[in-house]
């Protein structure tokens, strides 16, 4: 599959209102359709419908303790995640990198900055995330990143089409965790 060359590493600010279509055009690229399919990230064959929309994305920059980090390169939008505290730890959410740039290092500085972001700005101990079970290649993109699975699983939401319309029935979520440095999980 085709890969567009990096030169340079990418910038990283927190996304403003102004951002929000952007990072919905963005994450619904990664995840869903054809497009996603360009990716190794995609979520395709699992789910149909979208994966966010322009309320839950506005809803996000509004809540407190709440991030959305935008990775940039030259004013073009690159990849996108959302951080937010909860107690001692930082959910890690909604990560998307364009399709046609995976695998070229822009995800794993995004997820570095989004760990950075956690433990110096809210003292995160450390950094939680759910991830669909059967995505068995992005757990293990996590795990050598330094996460690791718990065991504990969350149902999928079935019947709430703001996760996704399933294509099968045996979807779960299941936690990875990660201590972030100075800290214990």
């Amino acid at each position: 599959m085709p890969r567009m060359p990096t030169t340079s590493l990418p910038t990283f600010r927190p996304a403003l209102a102004a951002d929000v279509p952007a990072i919905v055009a963005l994450v619904e690229s990664a995840y869903r359709g054809d497009s996603g399919r360009l990716g190794w990230t995609t979520e395709s064959d699992l789910l149909d419908g979208r994966r966010t929309n322009v309320d839950g994305v506005a809803e996000l920059l509004q809540q407190a303790d709440s991030i959305v980090l935008l990775a940039e390169r030259d004013g073009e939008l690159l990849a996108c995640c959302h951080v937010e505290r909860q107690g001692e730890a930082g959910y890690f959410g909604m990560f998307a990198v364009n399709p046609l740039l995976q695998n070229g290092g822009i995800g794993k500085a995004l997820l570095a900055e989004a760990e950075r972001h956690a433990r110096e700005h809210w003292q995160c101990l450390a950094m939680r995330m759910t991830v669909i079970e059967q995505r068995a290649e992005l757990i293990a993109w996590y795990e050598r990143r330094g996460y690791q699975r718990t065991g504990e699983f969350r149902p999928f939401p079935y019947g709430d089409e703001r996760f996704g319309i399933p294509r099968r029935d045996d979807l779960r979520f299941e936690w990875l965790v990660k201590t972030l440095a100075g800290g214990a999980a």
